[in-house]
Order: C-alpha cells, then sequence, then structure tokens
C-alpha cells in the first residue's frame, strides 16, 4: 500500500465517521463505494468485510457522544439488535454466496431504495418519552423485532452496518425523534457490524491493514461530529436567547 492508498483510507474513514456521527445513518453505506472506488479494493466481498469492520469500530466511537446526551433508548436498541444479529448473521453467508458483480448492482438499487425512502416524510407524531415497558412491549415489540430481523438481513447480506435502514425502522416502530433515532441506532450498528465483521473474518475476506486505516480516520471523524453538533446546539440555544420576542 503506497502513500496515495494510506491517505485516501484515512480520508474515507474520516468521511465514515464524520456522516455516521452527524446523522447516524450514511456512513455505512458510503463505506463499500468508497473502499472499492476510491481506496481500490477490487474484491467486492473484500470490501465488505473491511467496511463491516470499519463501520462497527466508527459507530461504537460516535455512540459515546450521543451516550453522554442521553439519546439512546438502551432497551428499544437491544430489543432491535438483537433481532437484527440474527438477520445479519444469515445475511453475510448469503451475500458471501453470491457473485460479486451482482452483489454491487443490487448494492446500486438498495442505494436508490433508501434514498427515495428518505424522501417520504413521517405521518404521526413522534413520542420523545417512547420506553420499552411491561405496558409498551406489547405494542413496541411486534414492531421492532421484524424491523430488526429485516433491516440485519440486508445489512449482513450488504455489509453497510445497517444504519441508513435503521433510523427510518426506528422512527416507524417506535415514533422515536430524529435526534434519539441516530443515537439509538449506533448501538444496533455496533451490534449488526461486529456480527458481520466477524462472519467475514472468518472467511478471509478482510483486508487488514485498510481497516486499521479507516478506524484511525474514523475516529477523527466522529470527534469532529460530536464537536460540530455540540457547536450548533451552543449556537441555536444563543440565538434562541437573543432573538427578541414577536
Amino acid at each position: 500500500m503506497d502513500l496515495l492508498h494510506i491517505v485516501l483510507a484515512l480520508l474515507s474513514g474520516s468521511a465514515i465517521g464524520l456522516v455516521l456521527g452527524l446523522v447516524g445513518g450514511g456512513g455505512s453505506i458510503l463505506a463499500v463505494p468508497l473502499l472499492i472506488y476510491v481506496v481500490g479494493i477490487s474484491s467486492p466481498h473484500m470490501a465488505i468485510g473491511t467496511a463491516a469492520v470499519a463501520v462497527t469500530a466508527n459507530a461504537l466511537a460516535s455512540l459515546v457522544g450521543h451516550a453522554r446526551a442521553g439519546k439512546v433508548k438502551w432497551r428499544c436498541a437491544m430489543v432491535f439488535a438483537a433481532a437484527g444479529a440474527v438477520g445479519a448473521a444469515l445475511g453475510a453467508e448469503l451475500g458471501q454466496a453470491l457473485d460479486g458483480k451482482r452483489l454491487l448492482l443490487l448494492f446500486g438499487l438498495l442505494m436508490i431504495g433508501v434514498g427515495l425512502a428518505m424522501l417520504r416524510k413521517r405521518k404521526g407524531r413522534y413520542q420523545p418519552d417512547v420506553r420499552l415497558t411491561r405496558e409498551s412491549a406489547g405494542a413496541l415489540l411486534p414492531r421492532l423485532i421484524p424491523s430488526g430481523l429485516g433491516v440485519g438481513l440486508a445489512a449482513g447480506f450488504f455489509g453497510i452496518g445497517g444504519d441508513s435502514l435503521i433510523v427510518p425502522a426506528l422512527i416507524a416502530a417506535a415514533a422515536m425523534p430524529v435526534e434519539f433515532a441516530v443515537g439509538t441506532s449506533l448501538v444496533v450498528i455496533t451490534a449488526l457490524g461486529l456480527t458481520t465483521s466477524v462472519s467475514y473474518a472468518l472467511a478471509g475476506l478482510i483486508a487488514w491493514p485498510t481497516a486499521l486505516l479507516l478506524l484511525a480516520g474514523g475516529v477523527g471523524g466522529s470527534v469532529g461530529a460530536w464537536r460540530w453538533d455540540a457547536g450548533w446546539q451552543r449556537a441555536r440555544v444563543c440565538w434562541n436567547a437573543c432573538l427578541p420576542p414577536l
């Protein structure tokens, strides 16, 4: 690996960490295209395995700031992640058995579908105080478990961590506000990414030097995202305080 590829891998990791930290989605779905078309990994399967490792670590790093801010619904996250891990294990096995070119074609179609889904506006009210309890389990579990299983299957199959799918799925299943869905999704991304990473590692489909460079860049991106978010929140509070009442 020459100097150019090292720099490109670090920059790609920074982009993944920054996007994951800011919006909890999009970072991992960018990882595979970045590894193939920017860093230069020729094997789609190797790119997917390497991306899974990087996304897992970056999501974990980004989770720290969201957890400190109290933006994680832990019980909902654990149920969604448990169902998703089962789906991710199955999806990873299916993805490894599929031809690389066909896998890239399906990946492109998924990206288009995710983009169109993000444009749709949610109907109904958000529930900032939503919690998984004995009283709410009857309503939440039938939505969280199937959603987690389906997202996990896609995450394992495409090696994307599922972040672009998890945030909309959590909002649809539990009516979480976006800021809580973002923080909660990072718990799920970590679990799904770890499951996918183990499967691909056992198959020898991870470029470890590149993965470590992505991790190094991702830490910087995650710190930048946390500082950006904190600065934006302070600026918004200051603006509201200084703005004269109408």
